[in-house]
């Protein structure tokens, strides 16, 4: 579609702007900005639950809306993305994430930060990630899992330059003032990086098998009626839970562990296990994605999610030592973030480059799965049995599981499907 180009012009090919590399650092750029909603949530956590005294159950539900409305409405904002173009879509996205935290700074109940972090920051940040993940797809359609582990890894890793700072502000200054002050640090930086975003132009940067890749694919409607992306929902669904579980609870378990405080190399234990976090959530993306490019994905799947388990079980089985704690999230959050270089790339590979923004909005939607059951389902659990030994047990399981459906299930199925039904 060429709306998506419009703002191309003749003789434009020279520019540095029509450079794949350049683009992907553009892409990590706004995926970095828009970072802090989802993975600085923990530490703002404390601050407003004390200002505006609710049950953690009922604040959990605010991390739930910003994750569902970044997803499950990843469809129409991947179709918006296609027909209006990157720029001015990651244009507005940015401005929502940066206005979110800012109107969220004098909220005085739930309600309005609901609207606030949740609604604001859930569409800004969605518009955001589908638009760069899709984008990536048609830039780099020979090495996807690399360019989208890049991009997602921009997203993962973005909030380690704002941990440490936030958690210092928030100390210092009160969360209103983190917010406002931050909120538009985060606004500004997209908002830059987006103007320099724009589509691949088929007649000028591709090669022709490029070209032919491009015109290829599966309709979302026609996909959504396959069996092996609703393997693949499934498991996009399963992996989510366990990792937003952690993201949006670790602030809370940390504390009833009894470590979130105690030092370790001279740091609190909770804001130095979300910086390795950070580290070991964005490595893992172009890594696993890289691997996964040249061993395939259902292979690089079954190590990854295994690996989570594993690390995850060995977390909660050390919880009471800070060190343990601190380097087990980070293995942890190593076996879980690749995810989102994984299943993009995996979709795309199956169902063709032609939609793959739009449809790769329907499976993101399970990450929105997954923010409900990690989120206030989660909450729950702990408030009912008192005990976050539960929830870990229900989280290792869906660990173990995926990482046996990608072997033993999405493996021969996808091979069949594409078998009958090859994409170029």
């Amino acid at each position: 579609m060429r709306t998506a180009t419009a703002i191309d012009k003749p003789g434009a090919s020279s520019s540095p702007l029509n450079s794949k590399w350049v683009q992907l650092a553009l892409g990590i750029v706004c995926m970095m900005a828009i970072s802090s909603p989802q993975y600085v949530w923990a530490l703002l956590t404390k601050p407003i639950l004390a200002q505006l005294g609710v049950s953690l159950t009922q604040l959990q539900v605010t991390f739930s809306i910003l994750i569902v409305l970044q997803t499950f409405f990843s469809p129409f904002q991947g179709y918006l993305v296609d027909k209006f173009g990157p720029r001015l879509l990651l244009s507005i996205g940015t401005i929502l994430t940066g206005l979110s935290w800012v109107l969220s700074a004098n909220v005085v109940d739930v309600t309005h930060l609901y609207l606030t972090y949740g609604v604001l920051g859930g569409l800004g940040t969605g518009i955001v990630y589908i638009g760069v993940v899709g984008l990536m797809v048609k830039w780099f359609p020979k090495n996807r899992g690399f360019a989208v582990g890049m991009v997602a890894a921009g997203y993962g890793i973005g909030a380690l330059l704002t941990t440490f700072p936030i958690s210092n502000s928030l100390a210092a200054s009160g969360y209103q003032q983190t917010l406002t002050v931050f909120g538009y640090l985060i606004g500004i930086v997209g908002l830059l990086a987006a103007q320099g975003i724009r589509a691949p132009r088929a007649d000028r940067t591709q090669t022709a098998e490029q070209t032919a890749s491009a015109s290829s694919g599966v309709s979302p409607k026609t996909m959504l009626k396959t069996p092996v992306f609703w393997v693949m929902f499934l498991m996009f669904s399963m992996m989510s839970t366990s990792g937003l579980m952690v993201i949006s609870q670790m602030g809370a378990f940390a504390k009833d562990f009894g470590v979130a405080t105690m030092l370790v190399w001279g740091m609190a234990a909770l804001p130095l296990a979300l910086t390795i976090d950070r580290i070991t959530n964005g490595l893992t993306r172009p890594l696993f994605g890289w691997i996964s490019d040249r061993i395939g994905r259902e292979y690089t799947m079954t190590i990854a999610f295994g690996l989570e388990a594993v690390a995850m079980f060995a977390w909660v089985m050390m919880r009471n030592d800070p060190l343990m704690f601190v380097l087990l999230s980070g293995i942890v959050f190593f076996g879980w973030g690749e995810i989102f270089s994984l299943f993009p790339s995996t979709l795309t590979d199956t169902f063709g480059q032609k939609h793959a923004t739009t449809n790769y909005g329907f499976l993101y939607m399970a990450q929105g799965v997954g923010s409900i059951i990690g989120g206030p389902i989660a909450a729950y659990i702990h408030g009912v049995t008192e005990s976050w030994l539960p929830v870990f047990a229900i989280m290792i399981t869906l660990d173990a599981a995926a990482a046996l459906l990608a072997f033993f299930v999405l493996r021969p199925m996808r091979a069949d499907y594409l078998k009958k039904n090859p994409v170029a």
